[in-house]
């Protein structure tokens, strides 16, 4: 599996000194530590770099993101990413520009969604948008 990790991620892995109780963090931290490819994308360290305070956040955050492999969008991406949320619209779900785009990158790219923003479960649903899920214990 192949993981791409929303801001939701990012920032509750940056707020805590430790893994921290989420399963989305936990998974993170395993992807990164086990050598597995971990994917991102521009608006992504924008939207944590958007949200932190102090210069040296904002010095580390990008150091930290040199490891994470970068997916650019291409023209494709954007047009598929508006019919995504075109067609959310049509049954009802509300989904923003930036997170149908990410939808549309895990998409294109077969990567699976790590988030804890509960809208990527109803893309999903409408979608072949594959979203990880904590394994039940």
């Amino acid at each position: 599996m192949t993981l791409f990790v929303d801001t939701s991620v990012w920032s509750l892995a940056f707020r805590r000194d430790s893994i921290g109780g989420a399963p989305q963090v936990r998974r993170l931290y395993e992807a990164l530590t086990g050598g597995e490819p971990v994917y991102a994308t521009g608006l992504v360290l924008q939207e944590i770099l958007q949200g932190v305070r102090g210069p040296k956040a904002k010095r580390q955050i990008p150091e930290r993101f040199a490891e994470v492999a970068f997916i650019v969008p291409s023209r494709s991406d954007h047009v598929n990413a508006a019919n995504l949320r075109n067609d959310c619209r049509r049954r009802g779900i509300q989904v923003g520009s930036i997170d149908a785009l990410l939808a549309q990158l895990c998409i294109a790219h077969s990567l699976d969604m790590l988030s804890t923003d509960g809208d990527f479960e109803y893309i999903a649903r409408h979608s072949p948008l594959k979203v990880w899920t904590a394994p039940i214990i």
